[in-house]
C-alpha cells in the first residue's frame, strides 16, 4: 500500500471518504483541520492506494526541529476489516516518517472487539491517555426499518412533551421535519450557541468540571454547522428561555450526542427534559435512516472504566441505557514513537515554551 498528498479531485470528494463512509468521523473533516489550524497546527490531507484517506494534524517542535503528528479520530475504518485498517496506519506513519515527524499518536473509534487494538500493539503503537473526552459509547443500533415504537419512550418523555417545552433545531443538512417535531428556532444561531455555552459552563459546575475558553467551541460549533456536520437541539420554555441543549455530530451513518447542558433548577422545572432531547435526537436519526444512535462516553477516568454504582457518571449511564443503548467498548488513543531522542526534547522545548508565554 502507498500513500501520497491528496489533489484538489481527492479533496473535492474528502468528506465522502472520511465523514460520511461507516465508522466516519467529523474530525476528520476539512472543516476540523480548518478550526484547528487557527491553533497552530498544520493539515496533511493523504490518500491510500486502496480509497482510504485520512486528515493529520502535524505541530512542529520549538528550536529542535521535527514533529509531532495526530490523526484525530483516524483513520477511519471506513468498513474495511481491522487487518486492513491497521495496514492503512502502517504506512501512514512510515509515510509521516520519512517526512520528519517524531511521533504518531493515533485515537480511530475502532470497537476493541474488533482486535485492531492488539494489531497496531504489534506495529509498535502503545496506549497514551486519551486525547478526547471519552474512550468508549453507549451506541443505541437502529436496524433497517427502525420506528419510534420500537425504541419504546419512557414516561418521562411522554410527560415532558406533554409540558410547555419546545424542542427547535438547528441544521443545514440532513431530513426535513414534515412531521412538526421540532419548533422554529427562538433566535439566531449565534445567540443560541453562545447560551448553550453557558447552559455548558453552568453544568460542568454542578458536576465538577470544566470547559475550556469560549473561542475554542462556539467558532468551531459554528462552522461545523455552516457545513452540515452538526445539529444544536434547544430545549426552550413557554416563554421561549432557552433551558437545555443538545449538540450532535452528523458523521459515519450516525448521530452522535458531543455535549449537552441544562440550567439550574431546569429539571426539577421541566421533568424529563434531558430525556426529550434525546429522543428528539433519536427521532431525527431515524428519520435520517442512521444504522446507530451513539448517545456519547460516561468513561470513569482515568481507566474509563464502566461506571458503576455510586459513581459521579453512573446517573448519566443509568440515563442512557434507558434508551436501550449498550455499552460498547473502542481501542482507545495510541502513539507510536518514532525518533525517542527528538521526541523527549522536542517535548521539553515546548513546554518551556508555552511557560514562557504565559
Amino acid at each position: 500500500m502507498t500513500v501520497r498528498a491528496a489533489t484538489d479531485a481527492d479533496l473535492a470528494t474528502w468528506e465522502a471518504r472520511t465523514v460520511d463512509v461507516p465508522g466516519g468521523h467529523v474530525y476528520q473533516s476539512r472543516a476540523w483541520a480548518e478550526h484547528r489550524s487557527r491553533s497552530g497546527w498544520s493539515a496533511r490531507f493523504l490518500v491510500f492506494d486502496d480509497g482510504g484517506a485520512a486528515l493529520v494534524l502535524v505541530r512542529p517542535w520549538a528550536v529542535v526541529g521535527g514533529a509531532s503528528a495526530y490523526v484525530p479520530r483516524g483513520p477511519v475504518s471506513a468498513g474495511v476489516s481491522p487487518e486492513r485498517s491497521a495496514e492503512r496506519l502502517s504506512e501512514l506513519t512510515a509515510y509521516l516518517a520519512r517526512e520528519g515527524v517524531d511521533v504518531v499518536a493515533t485515537d480511530a473509534e475502532i470497537p476493541a472487539a474488533t482486535g485492531y487494538r492488539e494489531r497496531i500493539r504489534e506495529l509498535g503503537f502503545r496506549p497514551i491517555p486519551e486525547i478526547q473526552p471519552s474512550r468508549h459509547r453507549l451506541s443505541l443500533a437502529l436496524p433497517p426499518g427502525s420506528s419510534d415504537d420500537a425504541i419504546h419512550p419512557r414516561q418521562r418523555i411522554k410527560g415532558a412533551q406533554g409540558g410547555d417545552l419546545r424542542i427547535a433545531r438547528y441544521d443545514t443538512a440532513g431530513w426535513p421535519d414534515d412531521e412538526g417535531l421540532f419548533a422554529p428556532p427562538a433566535r439566531p444561531l449565534d445567540d443560541a450557541l453562545g447560551r448553550f455555552y453557558a447552559l455548558l459552563e453552568s453544568t460542568g459546575g454542578r458536576r465538577g468540571f470544566r470547559f475550556g475558553p469560549r473561542t475554542a467551541f462556539v467558532p468551531w460549533w459554528r462552522l461545523a454547522h455552516d457545513r452540515g456536520l452538526l445539529v444544536y437541539l434547544e430545549a426552550n420554555d413557554g416563554a421561549g428561555e432557552a433551558v437545555g441543549g443538545l449538540i450532535l455530530y452528523r458523521h459515519g451513518q450516525r448521530l452522535t450526542t458531543v455535549h449537552s447542558g441544562d440550567r439550574d433548577a431546569a429539571r426539577a422545572e421541566h421533568p424529563g427534559l434531558m430525556h426529550l432531547l434525546r429522543w428528539r435526537a433519536i427521532q431525527l436519526a431515524i428519520r435520517e435512516a442512521c444504522v446507530e444512535m451513539d448517545l456519547g462516553g460516561v468513561d470513569i477516568g482515568p481507566d474509563h472504566r464502566l461506571p458503576t454504582e455510586g459513581d459521579p457518571m453512573f446517573g448519566l449511564y443509568e440515563h442512557k441505557r434507558s434508551f436501550g443503548a449498550e455499552w460498547v467498548e473502542m481501542s482507545g488513543a495510541h502513539e507510536r514513537v518514532l525518533r525517542p531522542w527528538r521526541y523527549a526534547v522536542g517535548r521539553l522545548a515546548s513546554r518551556a515554551g508555552r511557560a514562557l508565554g504565559r
